[in-house]
C-alpha cells in the first residue's frame, strides 16, 4: 500500500473516531449541504461533515466536522489531522492555523491531530502558537482553539457533554 492511501485510510480512522464518539453523545450527524437546504427538518443536536469555508488564499476549503449544540450552547468547527509516517501534512500546519483564525468563522475550533510521524517541533510549534496567540488581529483574538489528540478529545467530549 502507498503512503498516500495508507494516510488516508488512517485518517478516515481519525474521523470515524470522532463520529463515533460524538454520534454516542446523542448528535445526529448530517451532511453540512444537505443541512443547509433545509435547517428546520433535523434537529438542534448536530454532527455536520464537509464543512465549507474560504481559505486565507481565498479558495473553497472544507473541514470535517462542525458541532453544534443548542443544549450546550456550542458551535465548534473539528479539523482532523492525523500524520502516521513522515510526510509533509506537518508542513501544512502553519497554513491550517492561519485559516483557523482568520478564515474559519467560528470563534470554538478544535484541531484533533495524531499519529506518530509529525516532524520534531511540529506539535510544539501549533500548539505554541494556538497558546500564544501568535498571528491574530484584533478581530480574532477572541477564538478559542484547542489542539487536542484522539485521547484528549475523548476526555473532552466525556467531560461536556454529561447531561
Amino acid at each position: 500500500m502507498q503512503k498516500g492511501t495508507k494516510s488516508n485510510i488512517t485518517g478516515n480512522q481519525l474521523e470515524v473516531a470522532v463520529k463515533t464518539v460524538l454520534t454516542g453523545k446523542g448528535f445526529e450527524l448530517v451532511r453540512y449541504r444537505e443541512w443547509e437546504k433545509n435547517k428546520a427538518k433535523f434537529g438542534s443536536e448536530l454532527l455536520l461533515e464537509n464543512i465549507p469555508f474560504k481559505t486565507i488564499y481565498g479558495h473553497n476549503g472544507n473541514t470535517e466536522f462542525l458541532l453544534i449544540s443548542q443544549t450546550y450552547h456550542l458551535q465548534v468547527r473539528i479539523e482532523c489531522k492525523w500524520q502516521q509516517v513522515a510526510g509533509s501534512v506537518d508542513e501544512k500546519l502553519p497554513y491550517l492555523y492561519l485559516n483557523a483564525i482568520e478564515a474559519m468563522p467560528e470563534t470554538a475550533l478544535i484541531i484533533l491531530i495524531d499519529g506518530a510521524g509529525w516532524k520534531p517541533g511540529a506539535l510544539t510549534w501549533l500548539k505554541d502558537a494556538v497558546k500564544q496567540k501568535r498571528y491574530t488581529s484584533a478581530t480574532n483574538r477572541n477564538k478559542e482553539i484547542s489542539v487536542l489528540s484522539l485521547t484528549e478529545f475523548f476526555t473532552w467530549a466525556n467531560q461536556t457533554f454529561t447531561r
